[in-house]
């Protein structure tokens, strides 16, 4: 069997009810639309505990951007400054800006359980999920250039619609590459679960984080996979994190 580390062992059922996730990441223009309509001042859209981190560090739009006028944003892609990129994914915003977007628009994050389903659950005809899963979105053969942005090849996202080579089997596209991707799943252990010689891995962890899925522009192609569980502090807005979305 292929390395995997502990956290990720080992499969096991989880029972789940119907949903329906976005097939690709939100876009800057989606969430510019949120920082636009008051979304960091306006109460309603923060839990407490992301309220008050807003408060703490006076966010008022992502972390990365920067106001040049009044109908133009500008985002830091190393050390210059851009003018924002319209479909270029959300990149280095929180679990907590994440969550109050979800509000904002009548969405809400998916469960890590949802995320992987989107990422690897093949169907029969019938509809009916078959037992054994894909290794990647697109099938079993590692990540080509054409189905996932990985390894540094583009030196930052591409267009949220691009690759669609590397869609999922219903439609999902990039859950693997460009950003990592919140969810709304607490980082805890699986049932049964061994720690294993490295014990600082997981299981100090566990409970203090949120489980984040799929990889980024600078991820290794050798390292992931649908099952790869990464995790953060959800204050974190230095990951190159994104997210996307499910119905209500």
């Amino acid at each position: 069997i292929p390395f995997v580390f502990d956290n990720e062992k080992w499969a096991h059922s989880v029972e789940l009810k119907p949903f329906q996730i976005a097939c690709r990441a939100v876009s800057n223009a989606e969430y510019a639309a949120f920082v636009e309509d008051g979304g960091y001042q306006r109460r309603e859209w923060w839990s407490e505990e992301g309220a008050k981190w807003r408060q703490e560090v006076q966010a008022e739009h992502p972390v990365c951007w920067k106001k040049e006028s009044p109908n133009r944003w500008l985002r830091k892609h190393f050390q210059d400054f851009v003018p924002l990129e319209n479909d270029l994914p959300v990149i280095h915003v929180n679990c907590f800006e994440a969550e109050a977007y979800c509000r904002w628009a009548g969405r809400r994050l998916p469960t890590e359980a949802e995320w992987e389903m989107a990422a690897s659950t093949e169907f029969e005809s019938d509809g009916t999920p078959k037992q054994r899963k894909r290794r990647y979105p697109w099938g079993n053969e590692p990540p080509t250039s054409s189905q996932a942005n990985l390894n540094w090849q583009a030196m930052g996202c591409v267009s949220v619609d691009a690759m669609a080579e590397g869609d999922s089997a219903v439609g999902c596209r990039q859950m693997i590459g460009n950003v990592w991707e919140w969810t709304a799943s607490c980082f805890l252990p699986y049932p049964g679960f061994v720690v294993d010689p490295y014990k600082e891995y997981s299981e100090p962890w566990f409970g203090t984080r949120r489980v984040l899925r799929g990889g980024c522009w600078v991820t290794r192609s050798r390292l992931i996979r649908n099952t790869w569980r990464n995790y953060y502090t959800p204050d974190r807005r230095d990951v190159w994190a994104g997210f996307r979305t499910c119905a209500l």
